[in-house]
């Protein structure tokens, strides 16, 4: 019986180990209490959604090309609202500034705040490796951030693409228990 376990067991091993290797990992969140999904979708929906770029996630790869190629793979893995990434969305004077950060290869001490106000430091970049910092900014504040991570070795590859499908559920989840909680809740 121990020997049908370890057959089985390393049979596992090596029929999961390509799925686990190219799988994007999704680092630690964080969501304001102010985040609410509600708030998001309406001023997403049927839109363009403003993506800043910071950093280049292929170090010697023109950036230019990098970003025409990340922005169908963004546009394929977009959360549920009807919108559109876009770079070059100018700010609705007397509203909110809603955007998407990506800092790629962000240096380990830079925080959300940070990014929400202009700040950017990097840290070298691993090749073969596309790593992302995301933070979706309400103005100057940070209302959810995480990163992910995946081997990958170009803007093209499917592998970044897969990645966006999981970072953007965790950047822009709608779950319930994220609703903001202020007062009764309508309840008398």
């Amino acid at each position: 019986m121990k020997i049908n376990n370890t057959v089985v067991a390393a049979f596992a091993g090596l029929v999961l180990a390509p799925a686990i290797a190219s799988a994007a990992v999704i680092g630690g969140t964080n969501y304001a209490a102010q985040y609410d999904y509600g708030e998001f979708f309406s001023i997403a929906d049927h839109h363009d959604f403003k993506v800043i770029l910071e950093g280049n996630p292929f170090p010697g790869s023109d950036m230019g090309a990098v970003a025409r190629d990340l922005l169908p793979a963004m546009q394929a893995a977009k959360p549920r609202p009807a919108l559109t990434f876009a770079y070059d969305v100018a700010a609705v004077k007397d509203q909110p500034d809603y955007r998407l950060v990506l800092v790629f290869d962000p240096a380990n001490d830079l925080s959300s705040k940070e990014v929400c106000n202009g700040v950017s430091r990097f840290k070298p970049g691993g090749a073969g490796r596309f790593n992302a910092y995301a933070v979706y900014c309400r103005n100057n504040v940070p209302m959810s951030e995480t990163t992910a991570w995946t081997p990958a070795s170009s803007s093209s590859d499917p592998r970044v693409a897969e990645l966006f499908r999981e970072l953007f559920m965790v950047v822009w989840p709608d779950s319930h228990a994220l609703k903001p909680q202020v007062g009764d809740g309508g309840r008398r």
